[in-house]
């Protein structure tokens, strides 16, 4: 499928500047700077994707001087499997790494010899490479940032947390983690201290339809807008430090978030809230001012940082770079679930340009499960009393309805909340076939490696419950030992 962009508004940077074309060009421009700014815990509520309360001229000022992507989505729902992904280029089911905070304990992950990190390919390439987080309050200058990688790397993988660092001239590649919808309180909701925020008020909030219209509901999603709000004034001061060093035109800046918003439907599953993110690229070697609705899969970034960069792309490599010669438009973006915490899930989907397939592989279980880090949150606590109180409706009932249908099938265009499940419509099972057969072929053909051994979760657990005391390891115990019931009867 051909790509389909838009038109935005054209910046006054210099578009000579912004359109060449970095690889085998015989120019004195220097290789470009790659900066990427990783947001935890947030969907595309932005205002190039539509969102009104929310303001955020600073991320609008991006997306009109670079490309939006409107359809990139995360091939995992969850930092540390989405993370080790992206770090690698590759799909964290192929390499063993989608299993959340997984090789922790004494079962390592050892990546294959084949399997590159990004930041080893650049650094090879004379960059510097650094990891960093900003600081608060205020300071530009940045400290450690989050890896979280579900396999075994070098304890010298980053150079260190600041471009600042390098030497004169030396090209660098930065990531720089931002807190995003993490920076709100989800147990008291009350607004947090250092938020730069203009102020959301809940009753302007407009929920989705699979969330019930309660007070602690609309709260939550304020506050979470307020996050928005505090990530875009955070972008405007990494925007302004590439513009006050003199760097920014030679700087490309790769915006995005490492999947969507902690919710119910959100983070950790495989609806649109959990995997669809936003992505935005600016810098030397990309158009301006356009959007684009072609498939992406969010370990394409990868790909597309070595090869502004002019560095050749490995060809076991799974991601694809999206600008230039070599790029390659995906029919189908393929996403998983797996465990997360103490909670064992195993979910897989296929999304389209226009539908959605999910494989739910424990249908016995509730979408819902027990799990002690989501079910701390205010907004699930308020969810599981109104099902206790029978005041959901029957799209909302679905989170704790058992079981689960063993497929799922929507039609985004008319059904863009992914209510109504047309897995058992006859004017559909053609095209539900087909992806039946996509996600088939997939699993073979990548390497998925699908459900984590006993000794691996034993191994792993023993972390998790070594890092809990008093009732929240008690929680941790109780779910364990769930986990292990369930899975005794088949379940």
């Amino acid at each position: 499928m051909p790509f389909v962009t838009h038109t935005l508004r054209l910046p006054s940077l210099l578009l000579a500047a912004l359109l060449l074309i970095l690889s085998g060009c015989s120019t004195d421009q220097p290789p470009p700077n790659i900066l990427w700014i990783v947001v935890e815990d947030q969907s595309d509520h932005y205002g190039p994707y539509g969102e009104t309360l929310a303001k955020t001229p600073n991320v609008d000022r991006l997306a009109a001087e670079g490309v939006m992507f409107s359809n990139a989505f995360v091939t995992a729902p969850v930092c540390s499997p989405a993370r080790s992904a992206l770090i690698t280029g590759m799909y964290q089911t192929s390499i063993g790494a989608h299993h959340h905070r997984s090789s922790r304990g004494t079962v390592k992950n050892e990546l294959a010899a084949d399997v590159h990190l990004i930041p080893e390919l650049l650094k090879e390439a004379g960059y510097f490479v650094t990891n960093g987080r900003l600081t608060e309050p205020g300071s530009d200058k940045l400290g450690p940032g989050k890896t979280d990688y579900n396999f075994v790397y070098p304890d010298d993988l980053y150079d260190g947390s600041d471009w600042s660092e390098r030497s004169p001239g030396q090209p660098f590649f930065a990531q720089v983690q931002l807190r995003g919808g993490k920076f709100r309180d989800q147990q008291t909701l009350e607004p947090r201290e250092g938020v730069h925020t203009n102020g959301i008020d809940p009753a302007d909030v407009t929920l989705p339809p699979y969330y019930p219209d309660d007070p602690v509901i609309r709260k939550d999603w304020a506050r979470y807008l307020e996050s928005v709000e505090h990530v875009d004034w955070e972008v405007g001061r990494l925007l302004k430090r590439l513009e006050d060093e003199g760097i920014a035109d030679n700087t490309v800046v790769i915006f995005f978030t490492d999947h969507g918003v902690s919710h119910a439907r959100g983070k950790q599953f495989l609806y649109e809230e959990g995997i669809k993110i936003p992505l935005i690229v600016r810098g030397p070697g990309v158009s301006v001012g356009t959007a684009r609705n072609d498939l992406v899969a969010h370990i394409d970034i990868s790909a597309t940082a070595l090869d502004l960069a002019g560095v050749a792309v490995p060809e076991t490599m799974q991601a694809r770079p999206l600008f230039g010669p070599d790029a390659q438009p995906r029919d189908y973006v393929v996403s998983a679930r797996d465990r997360c915490d103490e909670t064992v899930e195993y979910m897989r989907s296929v999304r389209t340009d226009r539908y959605k397939y999910i494989r739910n592989f424990l249908p016995q279980r509730p979408h819902l499960q027990p799990n002690r880090y989501k079910d701390g949150k205010a907004i699930i606590q308020a969810i599981r009393k109104l099902h206790a109180e029978g005041e959901l409706d029957p799209h909302q009932e679905r989170l704790f309805t058992v079981p689960r249908p063993d497929e799922e099938f929507y039609e985004l265009e008319s059904d863009p909340h992914e209510l109504t499940n047309l897995a058992s419509d006859p004017a559909h099972q053609e095209t539900l076939q087909q992806l039946r057969q996509k996600l088939d072929e997939w699993i073979e053909t990548s390497g998925d490696r699908g459900p984590e051994s006993p000794e691996a979760y034993d191994s792993d657990m023993a972390v998790y419950l070594g890092s809990r005391t008093g009732p929240q390891r008690d929680i941790l115990v109780k779910n364990i030992e769930t986990m292990k019931a369930w899975a005794a009867e088949g379940k």
